[in-house]
């Protein structure tokens, strides 16, 4: 969108939040770059010049403003709306994986050389793979610097930096402030005489912000009606579930908010920060255009109705797509009850335990490895589908199918239809929830059918599927919608 400069002046003079995060406005007097909906006075448009991302304004030169924090805008949509190599980059950074594995850990996962996705990513972003992972490393300080009381060296190491040096020149180029100014700034921002929150070690409290509007009956209602004993609950008002991390583990509590999302992390190390911000925040659909979505399904007449009594629908998502794939085969052909007791006793059996002060909850989900060990006669299934769950842990576990956030949509939906058990229900379940595709659909899928019939569509799967196609690319969406004329428990919130 950035290089639409007429739609861009459009935005900024009007102020619009719903662009934020789709590009940014670097003015060239002051050398400060900004959100779209800066509150400040918009600068003259022969001042203005439009970038790609943050990182890109960075390494331009420009600094972030103080007033509307353009680093800490919703992450653009684009990323999760495509499936070419840019957006499977991106989706990796923002995974903290430059940090841990380097650019040719991210060209590896990719199957490009380093040199192409250097040449790629600066083509269409303005910045390459480390400066990308640089101006993420200083949004995860700021963070750090602002919301606790962790000595600065904790927050450099924390934050992903190499050295102590490094973490002070960023965030003076970035922020134009030194970490201990952003400190005392955040602390004046609080109410005269309120004291800071006290936390636990490691405990950090966040909000995740996301473009309006989000409707969180089916995102929430969704996660807490199907969440599997031990490893996900609904807690006062949260949702709350255990993450596996690169260095750790973890327990997320997610509050849906009218105008964020709270969100406390407690970590057993602070190093799996960034990462757990970006897998809460693509688990609740947090970076999606709802306004591009919901304008494309008011063009179906039956469609719009629904989209206008509650718009903003989000598409449930997880933290971990290996978890998901077992977790879409146990919930095979049975009721939502049935597959949440499965998963508890696989969870029970092998799951890896870990400790919830706050709450109810007592295990990780077991691992593709933990799980390539377990004995079939055990699981209380049908034959076919005993085979059809060791046959996919074990392709999980041996990395013959890898899925992720990474994962080619098309070529993961052709490694999946290929093992014994997987139809197209599974298969889109998949690559609705896990994988991230927007277009995903599930034509033959019950409930699906019986709200296209209550709504005068048609609702066999290829009658369904041919209406459908006008509802790309968000055919995903249109499903939450579809699902939300049935009174079920994933389509509210619970008491």
């Amino acid at each position: 969108m950035h290089t639409d400069t007429e739609r861009c002046v459009r935005a900024v003079q009007s102020k619009d939040p719903r662009f934020d995060g789709w590009f940014f406005t670097a003015v060239l007097t002051t050398r400060i770059y900004c959100r779209p909906s800066c509150p400040a006075v918009p600068p003259k448009v022969e001042n203005m010049t439009f970038l790609p991302s943050a990182a890109a304004c960075q390494q331009a030169g420009f600094r972030a403003c103080k007033r509307c924090r353009p680093d800490t805008s919703p992450g653009s949509p684009e990323w999760n709306a495509r499936a070419d190599a840019v957006a499977r980059a991106m989706r990796l950074i923002r995974d903290g994986v430059v940090d841990r594995e380097g650019v040719p850990g991210l060209a590896r996962r990719l199957g490009y050389s380093t040199r192409q996705i250097e040449r790629q990513l600066n083509a269409e972003l303005g910045a390459g793979p480390l400066a990308l992972a640089r101006a993420q490393r200083a949004q995860t300080a700021r963070l750090l610097i602002e919301t606790t009381e962790l000595p600065m060296a904790d927050v450099a190491f924390a934050a992903g930096f190499a050295s102590i040096r490094t973490f002070n020149d960023t965030v003076r180029e970035v922020f134009a402030l030194s970490p201990s100014e952003l400190r005392s700034r955040a602390g004046r921002s609080r109410r005269p005489g309120a004291p800071a929150a006290p936390q636990a070690p490691g405990v950090l409290s966040l909000r995740l912000p996301y473009r309006a509007p989000l409707n969180p009956d089916n995102l929430f209602g969704h996660l807490a009606a199907t969440a599997v004993p031990g490893v996900e609950e609904w807690r006062d008002g949260a949702y709350r579930r255990t993450l596996r991390l690169p260095y750790g583990t973890g327990v997320a509590t997610l509050t849906p908010q009218p105008h964020y999302i709270g969100c406390q992390l407690a970590l057993t190390d602070l190093r799996d920060l960034t990462i757990a911000i970006s897998r809460c925040r693509w688990m609740l659909d947090l970076d999606a255009d709802p306004e591009a979505v919901d304008d494309q399904l008011r063009t179906d007449p039956l469609l719009a109705p629904l989209v206008a009594k509650a718009p903003g629908r989000r598409v449930p998502r997880t933290v971990d797509a290996a978890e998901f794939a077992v977790r879409a085969v146990l919930g095979q052909q049975v009721s939502t009850a049935a597959a949440r007791t499965h998963a508890g006793r696989l969870v029970t059996a092998h799951g890896e335990p870990v400790e919830d002060p706050g709450g109810g909850l007592t295990h990780l989900f077991p691992s593709p490895e933990a799980l390539a060990a377990l004995d079939p006669g055990t699981l209380a299934l049908p034959k076919s589908r005993r085979t059809t769950l060791t046959t996919l842990v074990g392709a999980l576990a041996d990395g013959s199918l890898p899925l992720g956030i990474d994962s080619d949509w098309d070529q993961a939906r052709a490694l999946l239809a290929g093992l014994p058990g997987f139809g197209p229900w599974t298969v889109e379940v998949i690559a609705m929830r896990a994988l991230g595709d927007p277009d995903a659909f599930l034509p033959g899928d019950l409930g699906l059918r019986r709200a296209a019939q209550g709504l005068g569509l048609p609702h066999t799967p290829a009658a369904l599927t041919a209406r459908a196609a006008a509802w790309r690319p968000w055919r995903a969406y249109a499903t939450q919608y579809l699902w939300a004329t049935d009174d079920h428990p994933i389509n509210r919130l619970p008491a």
